[in-house]
């Protein structure tokens, strides 16, 4: 290992060039107009993977961007990671916003900023270098690698789940390693064991067949904001709980060994209200602030529609209004099931003065991995020696659909092995990554390998 760590450190500087040439491409699936930037960010994965030293490697041709696919199998025995990564990245609007071009690399301080440089490049390519690393200096890997670096996760990652169906044998693996979530704080090492799902809904609720004047009308038919906002108050109680009949019927009850190791990571709700700038926080009692992001189901309503919201007045009782609801849930939940008991509820509190219906627009299954599985174990002490620090556990409140589309259609578990940090303003102008975390990164990812291999 001492060869593989040193290499690493004598060509940093290199990997961070390499890194810039990667930031380079405006890679943004969700405009067309960048259809040829897609290929030509695939091809520089695909060049990077045969550098690194992997000798089976192409791309493989969807209905939208191509996949990448990379192998390197010389390892009988021993257990296979497959690595998963994007290649794809934001719009990057508001450009007026950003300090520094959004496509042109800069370098501040022990940070880059780019496009890109957190979510999904500077993490995914950790990987790529810490490969080269070994297969510069001892010629092989201690385990079984395979590399799927996708170019649509920012658009729902439409074709890989298609992907993952039907080549099942070639993605066989032990475990599933995928940087793009953050670390608890910065400097600590960390394994996220946890994701929410999502049950996204929507209302509309239909009053007048057209919009009226409110002072001819108004008083004698329902005006749908009014009733829309009466309706969303009812979706959950003064103590945080959601009302939704059989909500919680099937949310596992979070064991106590996560309980104590939550407690442990000694979060300060005071620091957090501050950084929010909000006077107290609030949520489902009888859970601390770090549970309810983590570990207990929410809901809340994300936007509102409808009437006149232009400068200055008009007095008008719309006809429509409408609002976006989402769920996050948590082990054992099915979205698919609580779309349906939502829609019931809240079609039987709306009042017969509207029409109402409601509409699934998008769901996503919680997943939490064994702490005690061999391949979190291993990821644990290999960012621990990265990092030089304890590594901690951690869920993630948000969700990554495609985690459990691994999970389900491999049978593998999956490391969340973030290195990114929360404020490091990814999907938003002036998206930066740590270059001390980029390098710990490929140590944590070389020291894996390693560990895993034990």
């Amino acid at each position: 290992m001492e060869n593989v760590i040193s290499y690493i450190t004598q060509n940093k500087n290199r990997y961070i060039n390499e890194l810039k040439e990667y930031l380079s491409i405006p890679s943004i699936s969700t405009l067309s107009s960048h259809k040829k930037d897609m290929k030509r960010c695939a091809d520089y994965v695909v060049k990077q993977l045969k550098n690194a030293g992997l000798k089976k490697v192409k791309t493989y041709p969807t209905a939208g961007n191509p996949l990448v696919y990379g192998e390197w199998l010389g390892a009988p025995g021993k257990p296979t990671v497959l690595i998963y990564g994007h290649y794809d990245v934001q719009p990057v609007d508001p450009i007026k916003l950003w300090k520094t071009p959004p496509f042109e690399a800069t370098i501040k301080g022990d940070q880059i900023y780019a496009r890109g440089a957190n979510d999904n490049k500077g993490q995914n390519f950790v990987h790529i270098k810490s490969v080269e690393a070994y297969f510069k200096t001892i010629g092989k890997l201690p385990v079984n690698v395979k590399f799927l670096i996708e170019g649509e996760e920012e658009i729902g990652s439409k074709n890989l789940e298609k992907f993952l169906k039907e080549q099942k044998s070639l993605l066989k693996c032990d475990a599933v390693m995928i940087s793009d979530t953050s670390l608890y704080a910065e400097g600590i090492p960390t394994i996220s064991y946890g994701l929410r799902g999502l049950c996204y809904m929507e209302i509309e609720l239909t009053g007048p067949n057209r919009d009226l004047h409110s002072g001819s009308f108004g008083g004698s038919v329902a005006n749908p904001i009014n009733e829309l906002a009466k309706l969303i108050s009812k979706l959950v109680d003064d103590k945080g709980k959601i009302t939704i009949p059989n909500f919680y019927k099937d949310v596992q009850k979070m064991p106590k060994k996560e309980r104590e190791l939550i407690k442990s990571l000694k979060f300060s709700d005071k620091a957090f209200a501050k950084e929010l700038d909000v006077k107290e926080l609030k949520g489902e009692e009888g859970y601390n602030t770090l549970e309810r992001l983590w570990a207990r189901p929410t809901l809340d309503c994300n936007g509102i529609i409808g009437g006149f919201t232009e400068e200055g007045a008009k007095t008008v009782l719309p006809s429509k209004a409408s609002a976006k609801i989402s769920m996050r849930l948590v082990p054992d939940q099915d979205p698919e099931i609580i779309a349906k008991e939502f829609a019931k509820y809240v079609k039987s509190i709306a009042p017969k003065s509207v029409k109402i219906n409601v509409k699934a627009l998008h769901g996503g299954y919680p997943v939490v991995v064994s702490l005690d599985d061999k391949a979190i174990r291993a990821a644990a002490v290999a960012t621990s020696k990265a990092f030089g620090k304890k590594t901690v556990f951690t869920r993630e409140g948000g969700s990554i659909p495609i985690v459990v589309d691994f999970k389900k259609q491999l049978n593998a578990p999956v490391i969340l092995m973030g290195l990114g940090l929360d404020t490091d303003d990814i999907h938003s102008p002036n998206e930066h990554f740590s270059l001390k975390n980029f390098e710990r990164g490929i140590y944590s990812s070389a020291y894996f390998f390693n560990e895993f291999a034990k």
